[in-house]
């Protein structure tokens, strides 16, 4: 029989209420036997092998954390782009010095672009609140010759010169006539975007461009303190070359995590044909190993991005009286979401403002009337902008969420000024509410839309402190135990694997992030800064700085 390991630590936390510390945690074979102390192992210790090992003696053992919603592809996609943003950016190789008005955004840019190199050039980061209106006729100025593509921060857009739209032969009457794309400026946004992918494929998908991006989530995630992370979304390129490369990359024996996916329906219904995705989504678990899995989820979405501004909002609007955009046309959402609903699906549903939410809170109560489902956990994905009415609309239709709380952090001050005004701005991912009407939530961070860095957003929830140092909506402010629960234990609910991860206690996975500091001593404001030495994934220790 395999020996039991007992790691000991200064602290436990175990995220269990009944159970909730301790000082010591014996596994064997990647399973949690049992967490207590020293002096109460015994009937484990004298009836097997085993071996004490101290390493984390001075350190603090959590359950490891979960991002249940982050874009590897996208992400791949973006990593191997240079970083020009607003914010500083702290990744594993280095970091990325903010960036932000327009003058310093189009310097920094020729600097990066203006080389001896003809290929393409991509960019990641840019944002009008920071960085002023880039165009294709502004991109032209400063590198007239070399094809730049500048993808905005919040990924559903790009922008390109004039060397790059022909190149990548996008100068045509069809094009000019898409609702979604502005030619003369350049721009390619929500399904607009998917023409301009598919001419960039050949680039941003080459097989070692893409590889090395792999790579580089494969770092971030470990960096961030994961063993558990959720795709919401595969799909959103090529989903056989998407699934391929996940397989080369994180299928192996190094990786410290495992991946969750939930197929991306709008993208897969590309011609509008539902049932025939419906049909194919039911197949996807086949493919299951122990670290790449399906399950019974799948992904729809109401309205556009919240850095894009392209939410959709209710009254009074937008300041400037701009409309947001559907991402899935009211008719059709309802089309998609009845059949998964039907066949017994867990839907999560990409909503970021107010009316997106009511859209999918209005088909849910539909769907509730037709089939009366009981923990069919209707998740609301980012939950930007609500009302404290939807909220208690959502604890009685049985819905959870899923929340970007970094929106409030990076946007609430500069789309109080610009936007929506102070009032919504600073109710953004209204965790309090959530919590007092005991709608369970996670936090997440749709990488790259934050930082994939748990600690990070438990901190912005439970101080809701932003940009300007302001802390803003102080009645939604969560305690630190429930910012916790929200990337372990909650974070596996909204996944459906709560049973497995999320707490430590017998019968789990051995999975568990080791920090270099106790949250309860520094306290909420002192979470962002925490150091993690690293995970155990199944029982194995797998520190960051070896990887």
């Amino acid at each position: 029989m395999t020996e039991i390991t007992v790691y000991t630590a200064k602290a436990i936390y175990t995220m269990e209420p009944s159970h909730p510390h301790g000082t010591a945690i014996a596994v064997r074979d990647g399973e949690i036997l049992e967490v207590g102390t020293l002096d109460s192992l015994p009937p484990w210790l004298e009836a097997h092998p085993h071996r004490i090992d101290t390493q984390f003696s001075d350190k603090i053992i959590t359950p490891g954390f979960i991002d249940p919603h982050l874009h590897p592809s996208m992400a791949a996609v973006i990593l191997p782009m240079q970083f020009i943003t607003a914010l500083e950016w702290d990744l594993p190789w280095g970091k990325v010095p903010a960036t932000q008005t327009h003058d310093a955004y189009l310097d920094r840019l020729a600097a990066l672009a203006n080389t001896d190199e003809e290929t393409p050039f991509f960019t990641w980061g840019y944002h009008r609140n920071w960085h002023g209106d880039i165009t294709r006729r502004g991109l032209d100025e400063v590198c007239p010759t070399r094809p730049v593509i500048v993808w905005h921060r919040s990924f559903h857009e790009v922008i390109m010169n004039s060397a790059a739209i022909e190149k990548f032969e996008l100068e045509s009457n069809a094009i000019a006539g898409h609702p979604q794309i502005k030619l003369d400026e350049g721009l390619f946004y929500e399904n607009g975007l998917r023409v301009a992918i598919n001419a960039l494929n050949p680039y941003i998908l080459a097989p070692e461009t893409f590889a090395l991006g792999m790579q580089r989530v494969k770092q971030v995630a470990h960096f961030g303190g994961h063993t558990l992370v959720g795709d919401m979304g595969i799909g959103i390129f090529n989903f056989d070359m998407e699934w391929q490369a996940a397989g080369g990359i994180f299928d192996t024996d190094d990786t410290p995590f495992r991946v969750h996916y939930t197929p991306n329906v709008l993208a897969l219904a590309d011609d509008g044909d539902f049932q025939r995705v419906l049909d194919f989504v039911a197949t996807l678990p086949e493919r299951n190993s122990d670290k790449l899995f399906f399950s019974d989820h799948a992904k729809l979405f109401t309205d556009g991005a919240f850095f894009s501004q392209l939410m959709m909002v209710g009254p009074p609007g937008y300041i400037d009286g701009h409309d947001g955009e559907w991402l899935m046309v009211p008719e059709n959402f309802e089309k998609a979401a009845r059949l998964l609903w039907h066949a017994g699906y867990k839907i999560h549903v990409h909503c970021t403002g107010d009316l997106g939410l009511e859209l999918a809170l209005d088909v849910l109560q539909k769907l509730q009337d037709e089939k009366p489902r009981f923990n069919h956990r209707f998740t609301i994905e980012h939950f930007g902008l609500s009302t404290p009415e939807q909220v208690e609309r959502m604890a009685r239709l049985g819905a959870i969420a899923s929340a970007n709380v970094y929106y409030l952090h990076e946007l609430s001050a500069v789309y109080g000024r610009t936007a929506i005004g102070p009032e919504r701005a600073k109710h953004m991912a209204r965790l309090g509410t959530l919590a007092r009407h005991n709608v369970r939530f996670a936090l997440h961070s749709d990488f790259t839309m934050a930082p994939a860095l748990p600690l990070y957003s438990a901190w912005v929830a439970a101080t809701r402190e932003n940009t300007e140092g302001e802390i803003v909506g102080d009645s939604e402010i969560i305690s630190l135990e429930h910012a916790l629960r929200a990337i372990t234990i909650d974070a596996a609910y909204v996944l459906g694997l709560e049973n497995e991860v999320g707490t430590l206690r017998a019968g789990k996975r051995a999975d568990f992030t080791i920090l270099k500091a106790d949250p309860f001593e520094v306290g909420a404001h002192g979470l962002k800064d925490i150091g993690i030495w690293g995970t155990v994934f199944g029982g194995t220790p797998r520190p960051i700085e070896a990887s």
